[in-house]
């Protein structure tokens, strides 16, 4: 929930009562101004008692409440017509400027869920995805939606989307938090890579205990810890946390360092697929490349999106299905070894 700043006095900025003052003040006379408004506007306290689906008592009894809280008199009373005294015309002036704002306020509301996309939408990403995937999409999404300012935060540390203001976060590999909502989009494979330069002088290694005798080069996750390496081996999962030469906590860093032929690293899909099309990286071990792990989008609550947020889904989700930026299924040989046997040839 949104709260303005408060003064040191014990005000909220932008409020014009101290608010134990206006929130005791506007339970009292809530009820009143709602019955004085109906009877004002429809001329009868029968009639606007129709109106509110109340009882004429009620709406007499809340209006007699609200003119002692006052002290002034609001209506003259005859058995022919009630109308509004001086003091009432006046206050139903005033009245009727806030119904307005609020009713234009229900309205911005209204539209902003129901009517064209339009407002601010503040994105959380990993730095890394950010750049490559979300960037270039967002760009165009922009095109596509003028009316729409976006805000796109990169950091690897998980989005906090009260404290942040995030609306729309993208995670990637498993989500365990229950208390948002994880959009799937594709599919997270990650592999071992090495430069052919580094598979030239060392070779690509056969088995996953003969990751030891390699050069690896390790990402340090936001938290500051270094992230295992994961794999599948007879459809069980096994980590393995290698002895670097070299770590970096910018994945970014790794790739770099993995194309200058300083090591093996394992990398998303993502990162290393133009690579590998383009003959600057090698796969290794495909065979126990882990399964299950995806890229996410992630919102708070499915009920009630505003249509910039509702748009921005459909977008991305669409986008990224069908550009799957990650998907390596083309590059795995049939043959496991084969690409250590063509760099050895």
């Amino acid at each position: 929930m949104h709260q303005s700043p408060v003064s040191p006095r014990g005000f909220h900025v932008g409020l014009p009562y101290p608010t134990d003052a206006l929130s005791s003040c506007f339970a009292a006379s809530y009820t009143g101004i709602v019955a004085f408004m109906a009877v004002a506007t429809e001329g009868s306290f029968s009639r606007a008692a129709e109106r509110l689906g109340i009882g004429r008592s009620a709406v007499c009894r809340n209006v007699q409440k609200l003119e002692a809280q006052l002290s002034t008199r609001l209506f003259f009373r005859t058995t022919r017509a009630t109308r509004l005294t001086r003091e009432g015309e006046r206050f139903f002036e005033n009245c009727n400027r806030g119904v307005t704002h609020i009713v234009d306020a229900m309205n911005d509301l209204r539209d902003l869920r129901q009517g064209p996309p339009r407002g601010q939408l503040r994105i959380g990403s990993t730095v890394d995805f950010g750049r490559k995937v979300v960037a270039p999409l967002l760009s165009r999404f922009h095109d596509a939606y003028p009316d729409i300012a976006v805000d796109l935060v990169l950091d690897d540390r998980p989005a906090d989307f009260a404290a942040d203001q995030i609306d729309v976060a993208f995670r990637n590999g498993s989500i365990a938090d229950s208390s948002i909502v994880a959009k799937r989009l594709v599919p997270m494979p990650v592999a071992l890579c090495a430069s052919p330069a580094y598979v030239e002088r060392h070779g690509l290694p056969a088995t996953l205990d003969a990751l030891s005798e390699h050069d690896c080069i390790n990402l340090r996750g936001a938290s500051g810890r270094v992230a295992e390496w994961e794999f599948e081996a007879e459809g069980q999962p096994r980590k393995y946390l290698p002895a670097a030469r070299l770590s970096f906590n910018d994945a970014d860093l790794v790739l770099r360092a993995v194309l200058e032929g300083r090591g093996i690293a394992q990398m998303a899909g993502y990162q290393i697929r133009e690579h590998i099309e383009r003959g600057e990286l090698v796969m290794a071990l495909p065979q126990y490349a882990p399964q299950g792990q995806a890229h996410y989008i992630c919102y708070l609550c499915r009920q009630h999106l505003p249509a910039r947020i509702r748009v921005l889904i459909d977008f991305v989700t669409e986008q990224i299905r069908a550009r799957d930026p990650g998907d390596l299924r083309a590059f795995q040989p049939d043959d496991p070894q084969a690409p250590a046997q063509r760099m050895a040839a």
